[in-house]
This record gives C-alpha cells, structure tokens and sequence, in this order.
C-alpha cells in the first residue's frame, strides 16, 4: 500500500511539474470560437486543438520556407515563453507546393490537427499569410510583446483552403498634413499585415508638406516641408532617401508593396514654394497652412515644370519596385491656366480644344498626365490616378482610383482601364466620423461607421452585369490625416475600419458576414494592444445629439446608446468607472445634481474614454424686463489677430461699433477666400438679447470662440479647432429675453480657419430632436 501511494504520489508530482512547465491557462471570452480576420474562402472545424509546447517547432522544407518560419518562430517565442525554433523535425510543417490547388499566388491551405500543423502555399507569401491565420487561431496574445502568462496556447483544429479575392488591398497614408515618423510607419507594417493588406499607398508630396528628399532640389526639403501653423508654431518632417528604402524593405518582407505618389499638376504648394517658377506667375509663397484646395497650381506651359518633374521621378523610381507609380491628377483648379499666356499657348501648340465634356485646360491637365504616363513607362511603371484624370481623356494604361463615388471607377472599366475602388462616400474614407461628432475628436466630417465600411461591394452591379469585373483590382481605404494631429489620432481613425477593408479585399461576397465580423473584431481588439495601437471603442452616446452638461429642473433621464453592441459601466458617485461598475441596462433617472462618469468596455476589460457629464438641476433664469427693443445686435470689432480671448482683451486696441441683424454676420466682417492669403483677421463681440419661444431646458451648440446667456459662459471653444461644435452645453431658460454675448475671433487653429464658420449659435429644447438656428427675428438690444 505504500509503494503504491509512493508510486500515485510521485506520478502527480510529475504531473504537476509538467503543469507547472506548460500550464494550460484560462481560454478568455474574445478568444473562443474562429477569429481569423479576413475571413477564409474555405475554412472547416475539426475537432480537438493543437497546442504549443516546450516541443513545438517549426520545420521548413526549402531555405524560402524557413524565413517565413524563423520569422514566426521568433515572434512565438516571445509572446508564450516556450522555446519554439526551427528544426528538422517538427510539428509544424510549411512547404511550397507549385501545384497546389488554390487561384492565385497568395493562396494557402491549412491543416490543424491534434497533433501537428501543415501549412502548404505556392509562394512564401502564401506561407506567409497561411501562418497568419494560424497564429490567428491561436490566442489574441500572441501577440503581445513580452511573455504572457495564464493563457492556454491552443488552436482549433481545421481545415482551410484560402486565397484573396482581389489583389490589390490597400491603405492610402498621408504624411503630409501631418507627419508619419518611420517607426510608426513600420508598426502600421507589422500591424496590416497580420490582417493581409499588401499595398500601402504613401502619400508624399501635397500642398502642405513635401515629404520626401530630392537631392537634385534640395529646396524641396530646406523649405517644402516646412510650414508656419496658424497659430505660429513650425511644423515639418521628411524622409531621407535612406530612410524610404528601409521602410520600403521591411513593407517587402511583410509582402506589402509600397505604392509611392507624386501629386501633379495640382496640390503641389510646397514644390513651388521651394521654387516659384513652377507656377504660372512665379510668385513668392509658403506651403499651405490651411486644409482644402490650393490654386496655385504648377504651370504646364512652362518646359522647366516637365524637366523638374522629370527629375523628381529619376529619383524617386529607383526607390520603390512597385510596378505602380501614383501621379495623383486632382482636385487641380484650372483659373491660373485660363489666365496664362504660357499654359494658353500650350494649348494651341498641342491642338487642345474644348468640346461638349470637357474645357481646354481640362484637355491641359490630359496633356500632363499623358506626357507622365509615358516618361513613366521608360522606367517601366504604369500610372496610378485620381478619378479626375479622366477629364480630358484618358492615358492609354492608366489605372483610375475611383474615390468621387463609383461613377469614375465604372467609367474607367467601361474603356477597359482596371480601377482600384476607394469611394468616401461608400465608407472607404477613414477620415470621417465613427460616432457623434459631439463627442468625437475633430475631424474632415462624414459619418462612416464600421458596418458600412464592412458592407461595400468593389464590384458595382453594372460592371458585374457586363461581365466587367475582372477590371476591378481591389480596394483601399483612405487616411487623410489633416486632423489627425498625432499618431494616436492616425490609430484611433484607422482602427477597426481598416480591418473591414481587409475583409473587403479578401472575403468573397458569400463568406462575409457582419455579425460575426463584430465578435472578431474582439479578439482582434487584443491582437492590437500587443502593437500598441489606439483603437476606437465605440463611446456612450446620448440621443440627439450628447452633452456633457446636462440641466434639468425637475428630473433628468439619462439615454444612451453605441453605435454597436456594447456594454457600459457608470457611477454616480464621482468615482472612475470600472469593468465591474454598475451596467448600463436603462435611461439613469436622476433628481439631483449629480456627476455621471460612464464608459463603454469590451470583453477584455479594456475601457473606452470615460465621459464625465454633470447633471444640474437649475431653476429657469428669469427673462429680462427691458421697456424698449431694437432689432439686432451691437458688436464690436478690434482688428488683429488673436488665439484667445485673454489675448483679445489685452490687446486695448480702438473698437469699430455696428450694428447685425444676423449673427452670421459677426464672421463676414472681412471677406476671406479659399487661400486666406492676405486675410486681415478680426475680433467681433456681439451682445444683446435673445428671444426664448417657451419655457425649458436648452442645448446650445456654436463653433464661436464663446457665447455667453444671462452672463454665464455657455460655450467655451478655446483652443479648439472651430468646426463642428464638441463644447455645448445647456440651460434652463424662461420664456422671453435673455442676455447674450457672442464672441468671434478670426483666426487658424489646427489647420481651420474660423472664418469659413456661419458664425450661428443653435438651440435645442431638450424635448426636440434637432438643433435650429437663432434666427435674426429672435435677436434684439
């Protein structure tokens, strides 16, 4: 009996050794069930699970094989602790196979068992992307940076036969309204390709920034890509030829192709304020430093605009091996053309007339892109452009990225040219907003939420019925980053949707399914904090319009919403919310003042940005008694420039006095353009009375500096960015006449001018669903 207890004693104590050596862990929620993202053409579940171990390695059959192999073994290693390597003998087989049954080169199969794992593909970018799904059955940690302990380090058993849809899955990155440092080009790298995007389209010249050396035109970099902000500060950034071929390589060893883009003849500000002579009049300028469409275009009657670019491209082309060269093409005003004696007699010397579609300087910008298209193809590239690059008629091999819509793609496939489809307002610009812009960071505006960037189809149904389709080569999703004043921001736009667009370019139609695209992104949500990304959590969202400070006079119920399933958590207490605070299940019936935190939390535990709003209960502010009224306001005018109010009121400078009858009219006081250059800004105060129709509490929203009712600041933008009001506010207002003061300062801060504001302030009865403007009617003094 005592031997035997021995012998049972020691063999658990060996079992519990080896528990101890590889513990199974817990398998946490988000990492249950299938969680590849793209979804696989062909995927089937076996049962069991393959589970890594102090055995597990990786064996390569051919030296192509066992980079890929390395690679992974590495990043293994470091997210489970195990000592996974490359070996002769291991249970985790990749192979290239030039027969293997799949469309394409990028197709893979895959084959998971209890006890071992075979990864089969044609290329190594097929083994590539077959271990990518692999490490996607595995947990979401795996991904972490540092060794992670607790977790079960399995994967389902399968069988998946996979390959994309499309070939060309992309991502535009814009470094020119702001900046990308190379390191965080290099973590979008790590990160798109663990979801199988393989372009990267980069941006590098526009308007506001020159990003790239030329070191024929050093100017370009001395000067180009540098610009004084509105409010003063330098801000610039490029990237040395050097620095474009690293990441170039390391984009290739993720097989990503980098697809580089020279704009032109339009959006290129920042070449002719290096030199001048590029536009038609040759005047002095600085880069642009403001967002929209410059007007000062490059001058293609002058042979010197051909030579530099020319130039630009024999420095360029060595960098990049895409067979691809993006020359951009829009959004070029053509005014200084028509006023150019040089670009007027281009146009007679080339036999460029107008007809019944397009202007003779429409048929100028086909000349330019044409006369590219061609000294691009000495170097054996083929164009990339913008939908405009069909007016005037197209550049024989031209591909057209099709983003005013699908109407330019479907045109292009009609004449036979291939498209990339990246139309915004089909959920392809990822620049717009995800949730309540009351709420959100600033940004161009739009509203693109997840499901409809999930939802679109590159194949319209007039291309598919015309048996055009073949035409489409992919998708992209575009990053315009002119409010997107840091990395943070870049991540917190571009995360999830960006995966959406993944599954876009490779899920076939019939495989794609939105729901249970909603339960991956969970998982794929932790793949993401090992890469340090600042994803958006979808925010609490109050009907109407959300507000951060909330009167009431009797009682106040609280409402909200996510834009999609989601839980939140909240206090009442002023304390910070937790995932196991008290969940959002009804409206919060409240009575008394209150501070209300509440935050959404994904099944991680990570928690979104948490929203503190108060809750006041107010008595309504009497109206004003005043025995006699005179439409309109006064204002007050002081010349100058000022980035706040404290700058305003020491400025002690004479006042012009007038009286508006609209409050539109506080912004108008000098006429603006779409260059601003030689604005001469202002500051405007207008006070008075305002007629409140009724009883109530009232939400107010405006994109001025300040509005002041009854002498209590209401709305407080300073330091904002002027657009899209994220600062209202509410009150409780008696029917009748109320003080109200309304402050405007003419200035740029982030990029926007105030000036381009309507200069309203908007009301909302809290009982109402929509803001209405105060109309000129309800203003007095």
């Amino acid at each position: 009996m005592k031997k035997l207890l021995a012998t049972f004693c020691a063999g658990m104590a060996l079992c519990f050794l080896a528990s101890c050596a590889e513990p199974q862990g817990e398998v946490k929620s988000y990492n249950q069930g299938i969680n590849i993202i793209p979804t696989p053409q062909s995927l089937v579940q076996q049962d069991g699970f393959f589970r890594l171990n102090s055995h597990t390695a990786i064996t390569a059959v051919s030296p192509e094989a066992k980079t890929i192999a390395e690679f992974f073994a590495a990043k293994m290693r470091t997210s489970t602790g195990l000592d996974i390597q490359v070996a002769e003998k291991g249970n985790i087989l990749l192979s290239l196979d030039s027969s293997l049954d799949v469309p394409n080169d990028e197709g893979y199969s895959l084959e998971v068992s209890k006890d071992a794992v075979k990864v089969v593909a044609k290329t190594t970018q097929g083994l590539f992307y077959g271990m990518q799904s692999f490490l996607q059955l595995l947990p979401a940690e795996i991904e972490s940076p540092s060794k992670v302990n607790g977790i079960a380090w399995q994967a389902p058993a399968v069988s998946i036969k996979d390959a994309p849809r499309f070939g060309y899955r992309g991502i535009m990155l814009d470094p020119c309204r702001h900046f990308m440092p190379v390191e965080n080009v290099k973590k979008y790298i790590d990160v798109l390709s663990l979801f199988k995007i393989n372009r990267i389209h980069w941006h590098l010249t526009d308007d506001q920034g020159w990003r790239i050396e030329i070191k024929k035109y050093p100017k370009l970099t001395e000067i180009g890509s540098k610009r004084i902000d509105g409010e003063g500060t330098e801000y610039g950034g490029y990237y040395t030829q050097e620095e474009i071929k690293d990441v170039v390589k390391y984009a290739a060893d993720h097989f990503i192709t980098v697809v580089p883009e020279l704009e032109l003849p339009g959006h290129e500000m920042a070449a002719i304020a290096a030199y001048p002579n590029l536009s038609c009049k040759g005047e002095p300028g600085t880069p642009r430093i403001i967002w929209g469409v410059e007007d000062i275009v490059m001058c293609p009657g002058k042979e010197d605009m051909f030579t530099f670019l020319q130039d630009v491209i024999d420095e360029m082309v060595p960098l990049f091996p895409s067979e691809y060269f993006h020359i951009g093409g829009d959004e070029c005003p053509k005014t200084s053309w028509k006023n150019c004696p040089l670009c007027q007699k281009r146009i007679k010397a080339e036999g460029l007339k107008a007809d019944g579609k397009h202007s003779a300087e429409e048929k100028l910008q086909s000349y330019v892109i044409q006369r590219m298209e061609k000294y691009l193809e000495t170097k054996g590239k083929k164009i990339i452009g913008w939908d405009e690059i069909l007016e005037g008629g197209l550049a024989p091999s031209a591909t057209v990225m099709s983003w005013r819509g699908e109407e330019g793609g479907i045109a292009a496939a009609l004449m036979d040219h291939t498209v990339i489809m990246t139309p915004g307002g089909n959920g392809m610009y990822l620049d717009a907003y995800q949730g309540d812009p009351k709420i959100e960071p600033v940004t161009i505006g739009g509203y693109t939420l997840l499901e409809k960037t999930y939802s679109y189809n590159p194949i319209p149904d007039t291309l598919a019925a015309m048996g055009k389709s073949d035409y489409i080569l992919g998708v992209q999703g575009n990053t315009w980053s002119e409010y997107m004043y840091d990395e943070a921001k870049r991540d917190y736009m571009i995360f999830p949707r960006i995966l959406a667009v993944a599954e876009i370019g490779w899920t076939n139609l019939d495989r794609k399914d939105y729901k249970d695209f909603e339960r991956r992104i969970e998982n794929a949500y932790v793949r993401l904090d090992g890469h340090a990304i600042n994803y958006h959590i979808p925010l609490p969202e109050q009907p109407n319009g959300s507000c951060n400070f909330v009167a009431f006079t009797d009682k106040a119920s609280l409402e909200f919403k996510t834009t999609r399933p989601i839980k939140m958590v909240y206090t009442l207490d002023g304390s910070e919310p937790t995932p196991a605070s008290t969940a959002y299940t009804a409206p919060i019936e409240i009575s008394k003042t209150t501070t209300l935190k509440i935050a959404s939390v994904l099944p991680s535990g990570k928690m979104s940005p948490i929203r503190t709003i108060q809750v006041e209960k107010q008595s309504l502010a009497p109206a004003k008694e005043v025995a006699q009224t005179t439409p309109g306001l006064n204002m007050e005018v002081t010349d100058g420039m000022y980035l706040n109010v404290k700058e305003l009121e020491a400025a002690k400078k004479e006042t012009k006095k007038s009286v508006i009858k609209d409050l539109k009219e506080i912004r108008s006081v000098v006429e603006t353009s779409e260059s601003m250059r030689g604005v001469n800004q202002y500051a405007a105060v207008a006070t008075g009375y305002v007629n409140i129709p009724e009883d109530g509490v009232y939400f107010i929203s405006s994109d001025l500096e300040e509005v002041w009712i009854d002498g209590k600041l209401l709305v407080n933008n300073g330091g904002e960015v002027k657009r899209f009001s994220r600062h209202d506010n509410s009150v409780a207002l008696a029917k009748g006449l109320h003080e109200i003061k309304a402050v405007f300062l003419g200035h740029i801060i982030g990029g926007w001018p105030s000036n381009w504001n309507d200069g309203s302030i908007k009301l909302r009865k809290s009982d109402a669903a929509e803001f209405t403007a105060i109309t000129p009617e309800m203003l007095c003094h």
